[in-house]
């Protein structure tokens, strides 16, 4: 018995040995191995970088013996198959390249790797040699994304918040009439922006998870404003006695942290491929049905399909038009990719939503308000509507939504543009009619 019982107290040891730190985190974050500061983020290089795939199909953890207890992995090598790691480490010590930072992606079933080629290779050079090379799933340049920001109805809910009637888009929507009805319960969405002010009196307990895809820095996580102007304008509380309140402010809002602020530039907020592909591949993970993208940048082969991935699901993908007007590259570019202009006095391109954008109050970091502009704000409030309608509907599929926001628009101040209200009523009379 005393035998058996040293044995036990041994092999708890080593499982004890093997179990890895769990790292800090914001209060309800949900922490994914990678998402540190290990990934140097801040170190990539759109200019030099290459964005690589390789197949990475998932395996059950070794039993054979000499295998480690219980399938044990080293955090080092989390999700990467031995196929992967076979074919990585052979291409390695082919190329001569530098791994940056690396990730599974299980609904592709690929292992993504950043890198940086070799002294005395250009990139160009590296990415003609690898297209030639069968284990190679994709690669690709890695790419810089940015955010899109500028620097009273009869029948309504009359709210508490000092500042709802200052919100230009909260009213023009007609949003307060239209929470009679809904006000986005039941339905999640998920912000890829920057990091969101969770402590902000208005959005305090609204963030249900947050996910931070570019470091470990709560701090500038809290402190950064993009995010927290598009949560504020999506799910801000309401009847708080307390600033202003969401287009949706029952819906359970998730964030994504994949742009961050350079330390050096007095610039806006900007992601890449590595951070924006870890956002999607997690959120694939998730039951969100909302995701709101107000950023874009260039087509990229990696971003399209775990794109693809999330419109095959049935997810709404919610985009912010870029400001030179074109829709050719990422997100923007997609079918099914519900795209949203600023609303102005020209005539939309089609099929393409307008929302409110200028002169939007909303919430800023530090418990602050202030107004901003921008398709980015467009775009939080369709994200913000179709929750609405989702609560009303889950089974809506894109196109439906789209289909209903534009024939619901309404003119105001010469401009056409979305309408909370009027979608919710129209939604309404087709679940009636179909009922029938």
């Amino acid at each position: 018995m005393k035998i058996r019982a040293l044995l036990l107290l041994l092999a708890m040891t080593v499982l004890g040995a093997c179990t890895a730190a769990r790292p800090s985190s914001l209060p309800g974050a949900t922490v994914r191995p990678g998402a540190s500061g290990s990934d140097h983020v801040a170190s990539m290089n759109s200019a030099r970088d290459i964005v690589l795939a390789v197949a990475n199909p998932q395996e059950p953890p070794p039993t054979h013996a000499g295998s480690s207890m219980l399938g044990y992995a080293p955090p080092s090598t989390y999700g990467k198959g031995q196929r992967a790691i076979s074919m990585l480490d052979s291409m390695r010590e082919h190329y001569g390249w530098h791994e940056v930072a690396g990730w599974p992606i299980k609904a592709l079933s690929l292992y993504c790797i950043v890198l940086e080629p070799p002294a005395g290779m250009s990139r160009d050079e590296l990415l003609a040699a690898l297209a030639k090379d069968e284990r190679v799933a994709l690669a690709q340049p890695l790419q810089d994304y940015t955010v899109y920001s500028a620097q009273n109805t009869d029948g309504a809910h009359k709210y508490n918040d000092p500042y709802a009637d200052l919100q230009r888009g909260f009213v023009e929507t007609d949003a307060a009439l239209a929470h009679n009805t809904s006000q986005g319960d039941h339905v999640q969405i998920a912000i890829v922006d920057t990091g969101i002010d969770t402590a902000h009196p208005d959005l305090q307990g609204r963030i249900h998870d947050t996910n931070n895809e570019v470091d470990g820095d709560d701090a500038a996580f809290m402190r950064d404003a993009h995010g927290t102007e598009v949560a504020g304008i999506i799910g801000a509380i309401g009847d708080n006695h307390v600033g202003i309140v969401g287009i949706a402010p029952k819906a359970t809002i998730s964030s994504y942290k994949a742009c961050w602020y350079p330390t050096t530039l007095q610039a806006g907020a900007r992601c890449n491929s590595f951070t924006l592909a870890k956002a999607l591949a997690a959120i694939l993970d998730t039951d969100a049905r909302v995701i709101n993208l107000s950023l874009g940048g260039p087509s990229d082969p990696l971003l399209n399909k775990l794109l693809m991935q999330l419109l095959e699901e049935r997810r709404v993908v919610v985009a912010a038009m870029p400001p030179d007007g074109s829709t050719r590259g990422f997100p923007d570019s997609s079918p099914g990719v519900l795209v949203v202009r600023v609303s102005g006095p020209t005539p939309a391109p089609p099929g393409v939503l307008s929302a409110p954008g200028s002169d939007i109050l909303t919430t800023q970091p530090d418990g602050g308000y202030d107004f901003t502009s921008g398709s980015s704000m467009a775009a939080a409030h369709v994200s913000g509507i179709v929750a609405l309608l989702l609560s009303i509907s889950p089974n809506l599929d894109p196109n439906s939504i789209r289909e209903l926001l534009l024939s619901s628009s309404k003119l105001v101040g010469g401009m056409r543009q979305v309408d909370a209200a009027a979608a919710v009523v129209a939604l309404r009379k087709n679940l009636s009619t179909s009922r029938r």
